[in-house]
C-alpha cells in the first residue's frame, strides 16, 4: 500500500541518517551549534539555511534531533541529485530529497508543489533561499521562494539557520573534503508577516545577523 511504502522509506531513512550520516558528519566536522533549542522537533516546519557546499544538507541532518530525522525533506536541485534514475532513487529514499527543477518544464509548472505537499503531510522542509551555492562564509541574495511558501502556510514556522566553514571543507567545484569544524547559528522561528517582500527582507537581515555572530 501507499502508506506502507511511505513508512518503509521513513524507516530506511531513519536508520541511514542516524547510524551513518550523523556519526560520520560529527566525526569529520563536529557539531557546534548556537540556538539548538530553536530547531523544530516536529512538523510542519520550514528551515531556511545558507548554501555554500554540498555538505550543507548532511550537516543540517546531523544537527537535527533524532525524532525529527524521519520528517526531514531537503529541497535540492534535480540536475544534481536526481540526474539519473539511480541517483534519484538514492536521494529520495535515503535523504528524502525534494527535487527542484531550476528550469520550469512549462509556464504553468509550480516550483513549490513538492515543498507544499511535504508541509501538508506534516514534514520539515529544508530550503536554501539563495538558490545556489555561494562563496564560503558569504550570504548571497535571498530569493522570495521561502516567503511565497510561507504565504501558503502562514501558521507554519520558518527557522533561519546560518552555517559556517562547510564552504571551506567542500567548496563549489571541489571533490576533495578538507575537514573544518562546522558551526551553525539558529534564530527564533517566525511565521509569515503578511507581505512577501517584507518577509524576504526580514529573513535576509536575520541570516546576515546570524553570520556576524
Amino acid at each position: 500500500t501507499g502508506s506502507g511504502s511511505v513508512a518503509m522509506k521513513r524507516l530506511i531513512r531513519i536508520i541511514f541518517l542516524a547510524c551513518c550520516v550523523r556519526p560520520l558528519v560529527s566525526l569529520l566536522l563536529g557539531r557546534c551549534i548556537k540556538g539548538r533549542e530553536h530547531l523544530p522537533t516536529s512538523g510542519p516546519a520550514i528551515i531556511a539555511a545558507n548554501h555554500n557546499s554540498h555538505l550543507d544538507i548532511l550537516y543540517l541532518i546531523a544537527l537535527m534531533p533524532l525524532k525529527a530525522l524521519a520528517l526531514l525533506r531537503p529541497v535540492a536541485a534535480a540536475d544534481y541529485f536526481c540526474s539519473t534514475p539511480i541517483t534519484s532513487w538514492l536521494s529520495r529514499t535515503f535523504l528524502g530529497i525534494i527535487p527542484l527543477e531550476r528550469k520550469r518544464s512549462s509556464f504553468h509548472a509550480d516550483p513549490l508543489a513538492g515543498p507544499a505537499a511535504a508541509l501538508e503531510q506534516g514534514e520539515i522542509v529544508i530550503i536554501f533561499p539563495e538558490g545556489s551555492r555561494g562563496k564560503p562564509e558569504e550570504l548571497g541574495q535571498i530569493k522570495p521562494g521561502v516567503a511565497h511558501l510561507a504565504k501558503r502556510f502562514p501558521a507554519v514556522p520558518v527557522v533561519p539557520v546560518f552555517m559556517r566553514n562547510l564552504g571551506k571543507s567542500l567548496p563549489r567545484g571541489s571533490f576533495v573534503l578538507v575537514p573544518f569544524c562546522g558551526k551553525a547559528a539558529v534564530a527564533e522561528p517566525r511565521c509569515f508577516s503578511g507581505d512577501t517582500k517584507l518577509f524576504t527582507a526580514e529573513l535576509a537581515a536575520t541570516m546576515q545577523q546570524l553570520n556576524q555572530e
